[in-house]
């Protein structure tokens, strides 16, 4: 799995790299980013039950979100498995299973 994150982030780097796009590429235009094509993501189920989202829209946009995300991780020289598995870990000592299954309930509400 972390071969093909690398193997998707080169890609990305290589796309934009050919298009002179880096530097357009700060980290904060790279977050902002991210947040607008969350924002895209949320607006397809606005006012819809969630099976009623157009499923290719869906893919389209989450695509775009993991793109950026990718390329902040990249800015950063971020080891994205790392990183994730890291915050997993931090996420269990928070949220115990003992305590938390089942539940939405907040970290410190448990």
């Amino acid at each position: 799995m972390d071969n093909e994150i690398s193997r998707l982030t080169e890609a990305i780097n290589k796309f934009t790299e050919e298009r002179d796009w880096d530097q357009f590429h700060n980290p904060k235009d790279l977050a902002l980013a991210l947040s607008i094509e969350a924002s895209e993501l949320n607006e397809l189920f606005l006012w819809k039950q969630p099976e009623d989202a157009d499923v290719d829209k869906v893919r389209e946009e989450l695509a775009d979100v993991i793109n950026y995300a990718l390329l902040l991780a990249s800015k950063y020289d971020f080891d994205v498995y790392k990183i994730v598995m890291d915050k997993l870990e931090m996420n269990a000592r928070k949220y115990p299973v003992e305590k938390s299954k089942g539940t939405a309930k907040k970290y410190n509400e448990l």
